[in-house]
């Protein structure tokens, strides 16, 4: 048995323990990451990458085996960059096999015991699969499993409607399958109602077939898989599971290390250090939030801050967007509409603004789509943008709300003509054009100004 005496133990190499080891051996600590599967975690190798890379796929004309050769190509040109190797050359000390606590200051992985002054707990979530009657009888995929697919499918049916479903539908719509959505609620039912309803518009132009407030009931494998709904039966080729996440804390032996969790993750504070054993950090999916791999780096910094310099810092969720990558985009940061009305009442002013009106989109043919800014005493407070490249457009509004600038901030920065990106100031002179074009205040005191002008 080995035993190892370091600052800082990680137990996940996906990318929050990446970004925390990286750091935190460039500044100086002894760090061991320790990772049971494969570096990169999930965004890598089953999320973030692999489904974009399909989607640009869908979109280029490829055909299904050159798809999923483009998806295997992408993955292994980013892997060097997660890799062993890398982290080893900048000094971590990398254990690859499945870490569980021994005690609340001592992780075991293999055959070697580590004693750490932090652990930083970063091993993400993964898919579930619930348990629907039959379920068992047929290949149920998941994200994890999807981009192995050897042949395409004819026709995939996909329980979930939220981003990874939408996402996945299009992409395989793209690749000439058929594809038929079963949500049980709403597709994107936690988006903008506006907004959402543009996505799904589209993807039911694109002929796929999107059943919303629709029950499974049973799974069985007649004629290939066969679900059968509130709404009657639905056959199909083949079948993605995209009906939520669950953390993966069940190796840890929490317990043991007095770290309290429920089946959301590990209970952290607002410095994301562990309730209960103050030796223990919880960050990403783990930590019972938001599921972001964007996330994740971020609370990489926050916890580097307090854990090497002994500063104080706390994460905070109001300035972290999302996108759903379909076409087109769907990016939220901060409230949508209705959050914001319930949060602030009469205090918020919404301004919108149309993709019709930006010459960008009447030159390139994109104008469907909208931008909607929530703004509470002149400051945006949450953003809303459904249309092309609306997850690049979220950027300004990010550091915006990230650094609480008010939205004076937007309408007097100058961008080159034309950009999509004069969407986001066209909203910003939607809230400001009723102060000053519709106020007779203002027009009297022009008209003042202009009697007196030499």
């Amino acid at each position: 048995m080995t035993e190892l005496n370091v600052d800082v133990c990680v137990i996940g190499a996906g990318s929050g323990g990446l970004s925390v080891a990286a750091g935190a051996v460039q500044m100086g600590a002894s760090v061991v990451l320790i990772e049971g599967h494969k570096m990169g975690g999930d965004c890598l190798n089953y999320g973030c990458v692999p489904s974009k890379a399909l989607l640009h796929a869908s979109r280029s004309g490829m055909s299904y085996a050159d798809a999923i050769a483009h998806v295997r190509s992408t993955i292994e040109t980013i892997e060097p960059h997660d890799s062993e190797d890398r982290f080893e050359g900048l000094g971590c000390t990398v254990i690859r096999d499945w870490a569980r606590f021994a005690s609340p200051n001592i992780v075991q992985a293999g055959e070697t015991r580590v004693r750490a002054r932090r652990f930083v707990v970063a091993t993400g979530s993964s898919p579930v699969v619930p348990p629907i009657d039959g379920i068992d009888s047929v290949t149920a995929y998941t994200n994890e499993t999807i981009f192995d697919l050897p042949e395409k499918p004819e026709h995939l049916i996909i329980i979930g409607g939220g981003p990874i479903g939408m996402e996945m539908a299009q992409a395989h719509r793209g690749l000439g399958c058929d594809v038929t959505v079963i949500e049980a609620a709403q597709a994107l039912g936690r988006e903008d109602a506006d907004a959402r309803a543009v996505v799904v518009k589209s993807l039911r132009d694109q002929w796929i077939t999107v059943h919303e407030g629709t029950a499974v009931e049973r799974i069985s494998n007649e004629n290939g898989v066969t679900v059968y709904t509130s709404n009657g039966a639905i056959t199909g080729s083949h079948l993605l599971v995209a009906a939520g996440r669950k953390v993966n804390i069940d190796r840890l032996n929490l317990r043991d290390a007095n770290v309290a969790h429920t089946a959301k993750g590990i209970t952290v504070g607002d410095d994301l250090r562990s309730m209960s054993n103050k030796k223990v950090y919880a960050i990403g999916d783990v930590a019972g939030g938001m599921q972001f791999t964007h996330l994740a780096g971020y609370h990489a910094g926050v916890i580097i801050r307090s854990m090497l310099l002994a500063l104080p810092a706390k994460a905070k969720t109001h300035h972290i967007p999302r996108v759903t990558y379909t076409a087109p985009e769907l990016a939220q940061i901060g409230p949508t509409e209705d959050e914001a009305r319930k949060e602030y009442g009469s205090k918020v002013t919404v301004a919108r603004a149309e993709y019709t009106g930006s010459d960008r989109a009447i030159a390139t043919g994109h104008t469907t789509g909208f931008i909607k800014v929530m703004v509470v005493k002149g400051r945006p407070v949450g953003v809303t943008i459904v249309g092309p490249d609306a997850g690049e457009l979220i950027a300004m509004w990010s550091m915006a709300i990230a650094n609480n600038l008010k939205l004076s901030a937007i309408s007097n920065t100058v961008l080159p003509y034309p950009t999509m990106a004069e969407i986001n100031k066209r909203a910003a002179s939607a809230y400001f054009t009723p102060k000053l074009f519709e106020n007779p205040n203002v027009k009297r005191v022009v008209g003042l100004v202009q009697r007196f002008l030499p």
